[in-house]
């Protein structure tokens, strides 16, 4: 293991309530995984790439692809309502003498190399302000809470939206921490955590059959730009 160098690892269970087989699922001639275990491959600061699974067809379909760690779950640790924090947990004392860690999902597909890489080196260069770094999406929008009570901002006033105050939406692309900060809070999301803005065309995470389709969109566009 060499310091500074970073384990992944990427939770993904058989049952999916909104889009069926959701990580194996095609998506442009490939198991949905494949996507973002291609790109971590390519990032020199990922040492191991481990897959937390409860589903023998995943791990072996994995393993198909590419050489990685497959964790299989602990039958008290699958279902539908067991938290992602447990299951890192888990691998946190399966690789004890690791130190630092990059969580991500199958569901993001159109995350970048270089965003990756980046968060990482902003990571590693402020160890010493933040314990944990997680993905964002920035909005300068008009919020209300169920009630229709204005959130950040006064519809008597009526602000630019461009002039409100911003929030930001915890988009699950990806979390950096490490073994100290996680044991300390039992969680990925650290105490003195740095929120890193990610671009909303790669932020995708895919719950519903609509994000599914929207991924594509921008996929098929991405590809246009690029070649």
């Amino acid at each position: 293991m060499l310091e500074n160098n970073f384990f992944a690892i990427i939770p993904m269970k058989e049952h999916s309530e909104r889009v069926p087989n959701k990580n194996i699922r095609e998506f442009f001639g490939k198991p949905l995984f494949y996507w973002i275990i291609n790109t971590l491959t390519q990032i020199e600061k990922i040492e191991k790439i481990i897959i937390d699974t409860d589903s023998e067809k995943i791990a072996n379909m994995v393993t198909d692809y590419f050489d990685v760690e497959i964790s299989i779950r602990p039958k008290e640790l699958r279902g539908d309502f067991v938290s992602v924090n447990k299951l890192i947990g888990y691998i946190l004392n399966k690789f004890s003498k690791q130190e630092l860690f990059l969580q991500t999902h199958s569901t993001n597909p159109l995350l970048k190399k270089e965003t990756i890489e980046k968060a990482l080196k902003f990571y590693l260069n402020n160890k010493d302000k933040y314990d944990s770094v997680f993905s964002v999406n920035r909005f300068h929008s008009r919020f209300y809470d169920k009630r229709g009570k204005p959130i950040n901002h006064n519809p008597a006033e009526l602000l630019r939206t461009q002039d409100l105050p911003p929030l930001f939406e915890e988009n699950s692309n990806f979390y950096i921490f490490s073994k100290a900060s996680f044991l300390k809070t039992k969680a990925r999301i650290g105490v003195i955590p740095f929120m890193f803005e990610t671009d909303k065309l790669e932020s995708i995470d895919i719950d519903t059959i609509e994000d599914f389709r929207l991924a594509e969109l921008i996929m098929i566009t991405r590809d246009k730009d690029e070649g």
